[in-house]
């Protein structure tokens, strides 16, 4: 009786790319384009304050990171894409729904990205 291991997990590498570029992304935001945004939608932006504060020695360093994170996740992704149109009923790939999600993320860190670097 041989037991059958289950497929590792896809995905994780894009999705822990598009992570990192995310939060990298918040900190660059977070002094500028936060605020701006969230004070048009009604929302109160103060506790950003403290985030802005610490990450704006290393705004350079967190934007050149984030683009890195956000530039991989998105090459990874699209491999994951590739890979998906190849794969068989019976095959193990990305699940959709994580492929739309990573999507959805890298679109959010690429606007919080830009926002940083233009209102700062």
């Amino acid at each position: 009786m041989t037991q059958q291991s289950a497929p590792p997990p896809t995905g994780i590498g894009a999705a822990t790319l598009t992570l990192a570029g995310i939060a990298a992304a918040f900190g660059v935001a977070a002094c500028c384009a936060l605020p701006i945004l969230l004070a048009s939608a009604g929302i109160g932006a103060a506790w950003l304050g403290g985030i802005a504060i610490t990450t704006a020695p290393y705004r350079t360093l967190l934007l050149a990171l984030g683009a890195l994170c956000l530039l991989a996740g998105a090459a990874l992704l699209l491999r994951q894409q590739i890979a998906a149109t190849r794969c068989g009923p019976g095959g193990t790939c990305t699940p959709r729904w994580v492929r739309v999600l990573t999507l959805v993320g890298l679109l959010i860190g690429a606007a919080l990205l830009w926002g940083g670097w233009r209102y700062v």
